[in-house]
């Protein structure tokens, strides 16, 4: 028997009280998981983004178009630009489900003979591929949409179209999956020429953008220059950017919306430690008897303080660790699954880094005990004979 053995076993003496701050821990615990996790899955498109990837668009935005033209010379009989290994370009749909308009997922147009080499992590099964390439009306798909709608290959589908108004015709053709985290595993592409052949002859012949892959990440900048330069006299000019420079001003326009997350995380831990406190504080005024008769036996101030100190970290660590067991079906299982299959432009990994769950329990154990502080402090300053005195 010690002093910490004893502090744990003291936590139970007033059990509803030692529940219910245990669960206010667990829940500031759960709700900072949740907040950081969510930092993270935000900026995993970034960390995980292909550096040997660029996207020449128009400079002026990005919703802006380009001339089909522009991926010709860019990729035309003249070859590509020197350091580009592969291009393909594409555009965007932005149709709907029919009856469930409130789903939102990406629908691109794409080139169909270069697409799937310029994203080599989009796996799609050979035959499948093939099979697509040959039905103009083919699509594939994401493994999550096909889970968030219950598509599967050979179904025929309709989709509502905004941009491009009418009921477009498609069948699923090939379902790929992700080799990277950044990929959102809920995309629907078809065939560039299917749009194209499709819609009034003056929107036509137009793309969103070009993607190419280039021999090397640190010549990114270089190559980009160069793409860009080949457009400079056009009557439309481009900005070429890495995959991952995309992803960074991405992020860059929701940075305040990171900042108030960041901030809240610690907020609501230093909510949990005022709680457990207060809950500190008042197991002293209780106790006051009690530590005077420990001093009276012996005991040393310090060991009255460490008795305080040990009980706020047992019960700390005790609302931490549950607060994990709760986060991991709650947020990865529950809240992430469904992110990943509704939301996976936005999110397409959305699980607890193995870092947050480290520093969630140290914060759960360090902010008790600095909650214990000055209940401490105080117990450790009781005379034994005023304490003695004390009946609560």
């Amino acid at each position: 028997m010690n002093l910490g053995s004893l502090a744990v076993r003291n936590i139970r003496r007033n059990s509803t009280r030692t529940f219910l701050t245990a669960l206010g821990v667990a829940v500031a615990v759960v709700s900072f998981v949740l907040l950081r996790t969510t930092l993270s899955a935000w900026l995993t498109g970034v960390e995980h983004a292909a550096e040997d990837r660029l996207a020449t668009m128009n400079k002026i935005t990005f919703v802006m178009p380009l001339p089909r033209r522009y991926y010709d010379e860019f990729n035309g009989a003249r070859g590509t630009v020197e350091g580009v290994k592969a291009a393909t370009f594409q555009t965007w749909f932005g149709a709907k489900h029919p009856t469930r308009t409130a789903e939102f997922f990406a629908n691109i147009a794409v080139e169909t003979d270069t697409f799937f080499d310029v994203y080599s992590d989009m796996a799609v099964p050979a035959d499948r591929l093939a099979a697509w390439k040959e039905n103009r009306q083919g699509a594939i798909i994401g493994d999550a949409l096909s889970k968030q709608f219950g598509w599967n290959v050979g179904d025929e589908i309709t989709l509502t179209g905004t941009i491009f108004p009418g009921d477009w015709k498609f069948r699923i053709e090939g379902i790929y999956t992700a080799t990277r985290r950044a990929v959102d595993r809920s995309q629907f592409l078809f065939h560039y020429d299917y749009l194209n052949q499709s819609i009034p002859e003056t929107r036509r012949d137009v793309i969103g953008w070009i993607s190419c892959t280039i021999d090397g990440a640190s010549r990114g900048a270089e190559i980009a220059n160069r793409i860009d330069h080949l457009f400079e006299e056009q009557e439309i000019q481009t900005k070429t950017l890495s995959e991952k420079a995309l992803q960074q001003e991405f992020v860059g326009s929701a940075s305040a919306i990171l900042t108030a997350l960041d901030v809240v995380s610690m907020v609501i831990m230093l909510i949990m430690m005022l709680i457990l406190g207060n809950t500190i504080a008042m197991s002293v005024r209780e106790r006051t008897h009690e530590y005077g008769v420990l001093l009276a036996i012996g005991f040393r101030p310090h060991h009255i303080a460490a008795f305080v100190a040990g009980e706020a970290v047992a019960i700390g660590l005790l609302g931490g660790a549950v607060g994990l067991l709760v986060a991991y079906p709650l947020v990865q299982q529950g809240l992430g699954r469904y992110l990943e299959e509704n939301m996976g432009s936005f999110f397409p990994y959305f699980r607890i880094p193995p870092s947050v769950a480290v520093i969630a329990i140290a914060l759960a154990v360090t902010l008790a005990a600095l909650a214990a502080v000055i209940p401490a402090w105080r117990a450790a300053r009781l005379n034994a004979v005023e304490a003695l005195r004390r009946l609560g």
